[in-house]
This record gives structure tokens, C-alpha cells and sequence, in this order.
């Protein structure tokens, strides 16, 4: 089974540590990289990884050692930024602090690669729900079927899997509660095609 977004931020926290200090993190600074309150959560993390082959932990002296083991060092992570959150019918709205998500090498295309927090449930037989971001390749040329990050008329930005209608562009929903939205190709711009889409669990 391959590791959770959280726990390829702590393996990505304890590389970035070893390579700044010459050392692993405490389970303090672990937690305190990835933002979470309880170094119990650290703990049991470690004990998935550890169970899963990416990590070693022993004691020494009253500090707890945490070695990387092969498979966890080839997977290599790469900074991506956070940009905003994208809602149906709303402009991306911009997160106030510079954000960067750690992701796999294999997440990320070419070119330039980013991350936006998804707001609604337009698109959730995609199975992508509320709360879950999206990797996002920065490509103006998507193919049919591909699920874009689309800008209307210069205002509104949606995420939606993109179609043609006769003519026109349809931005199709995966809701079956919702109606899609059809466009003009001059009245849309294409923002970047979806990659990836990544959950946290707390």
C-alpha cells in the first residue's frame, strides 16, 4: 500500500531535516513541519511507515533514531506551490500565506505543476469531494474527457471535465444534481488540466 498525503509530508520532513542538520527530526519537530497538534499522530504515522518498509526507528540513549530506508529515499519529493481554492462559478480565491505542498516526483509534469483546495461537490463522482486538492499541470490544451481548471469570460473560475457541444465547449459537472455549463471557445480560457487530486486524513 502506498503511504497517505500525511505521511509522504512526514517522510518528505524527516529527508528535508537529515539533509539541513545532518540528522532525523524529534517527533516535536516532525509535527510541528506538517502541522499537527499531537505527536501521538507523529507516532502512529511512524508505526504505518515503519510497517510499510520506508522507515526504521531504534533508541539511542533517550532520543528516538528514525532512519530512512532505500524505498523511502528514491521517492523523492518536490515542492509544489498552493495557489488558491477553486468553488463552481466562483474566481480562484487566493490563499494569503505562500503555501507549498510536498508531492511526489511522479505528480508532477514538465512544465509547471500547482495545487488548488477544491470547494464544493460539483465534481464528486470524479471522486473529487470538499476539502481535497487538486495537482494541476499548467496546459491551455486539453483533450476530451480531461478535467480542467476553466476561467469564463476572464471572471469565473470552475473546475470540469471538458467536452464539445456542437460548436461550443461544455464544462460538465460529475453530479448528476447539477447542469453543465456550455461556452463559447472565445468566452473560455483553460487554465491547467488535473493530474492528481490528493486528501487529508487528519
Amino acid at each position: 500500500m502506498l503511504p497517505t498525503h500525511r505521511q509522504r509530508e512526514i517522510l518528505e520532513a524527516i529527508r528535508s531535516h537529515v539533509a539541513r542538520h545532518g540528522r532525523a527530526p524529534t517527533l516535536m519537530e516532525i509535527a510541528h513541519r506538517v502541522g499537527l497538534a499531537s505527536v501521538s499522530t507523529v507516532h502512529k504515522h511512524l508505526e504505518l511507515l515503519e510497517e510499510r518498509g520506508l522507515v526504521r526507528r531504534k533508541r539511542k540513549g533517550r532520543r528516538q533514531i528514525i532512519d530512512l530506508l532505500p524505498q523511502a529515499r528514491r521517492g523523492s519529493a518536490v515542492d509544489v506551490p498552493l495557489l488558491g481554492r477553486i468553488a463552481a462559478g466562483h474566481p480562484i480565491e487566493a490563499i494569503a500565506d505562500e503555501r507549498v505542498v510536498p508531492l511526489s516526483r511522479e505528480f508532477v509534469a514538465q512544465g509547471r505543476t500547482y495545487v488548488l483546495e477544491v470547494k464544493g461537490d460539483s465534481m464528486v463522482q470524479e471522486q473529487i469531494l470538499d476539502g481535497d486538492y487538486v495537482v494541476v499541470e499548467d496546459r491551455r490544451t486539453p483533450k476530451l474527457g480531461e478535467v480542467v481548471v476553466a476561467l469564463i469570460d476572464g471572471r469565473e473560475a470552475t473546475l470540469k471535465t471538458f467536452r464539445r457541444d456542437r460548436g461550443r465547449v461544455r464544462l460538465q459537472p460529475a453530479n448528476p444534481s447539477m447542469e453543465p455549463i456550455i461556452v463559447r471557445p472565445e468566452s473560455l480560457q483553460i487554465q491547467g488540466v488535473v493530474r492528481g487530486v490528493l486528501r487529508r486524513y487528519a
